[in-house]
């Protein structure tokens, strides 16, 4: 009679043990899952409000500014970065990613001036200038990125 009974408590807290064992690995398992959660929530409310446009004229000359032989400079393709979202955007291009024909413009060679405000709140407009010289009587395409936000621009010079 002893021996069933010791039987049964052994066989007892190995059923703990092991309940024990998987109830820290799913403890384990929701909280990295939970946290991934909350890193794409974050991530989603930044990219919903944030929103821009590009308002400068395709058939204007000041897109585009021919390189000046004698100086040697580069030319300039000028556009103006609207924020349409909800959120303030950084005034330094911190996180703006920019493609001309398809080719990443570098912080080098980008410029960001902020127009009437000192901070791209809503509705603020961003000049941006590109060092970027481009063949003339061309068709081109400038691509601004910020959060998921992406704005096409089409121009020729």
């Amino acid at each position: 009679m002893s021996s069933t009974s010791i039987s049964s408590l052994i066989l007892f807290i190995a059923a703990m043990i092991v309940a024990a064992g998987v109830a820290g690995t799913l403890v384990t398992t929701v909280t990295d899952v939970s946290s991934s959660v909350s890193t794409q929530t974050g991530n989603t409310a930044d990219a919903i409000d944030t929103d821009i446009a590009i308002i400068s004229d395709a058939g204007s000359d000041a897109v585009y500014d021919e390189d000046d032989e004698d100086d040697g400079d580069d030319g300039t393709v000028t556009l103006y970065v609207k924020n349409t979202g909800e959120k303030t955007l950084a005034s330094d291009g911190t996180g703006l990613d920019v493609l001309v024909d398809g080719e990443y413009v570098s912080s080098d060679e980008l410029e960001i001036e902020i127009h009437d405000d000192d901070h791209w709140r809503s509705g603020a407009v961003a000049e941006l200038e590109i060092d970027r010289t481009l063949e003339t009587g061309e068709e081109h395409r400038a691509v601004v990125t910020k959060n998921d936000s992406r704005a096409v621009f089409e121009f020729r010079t």
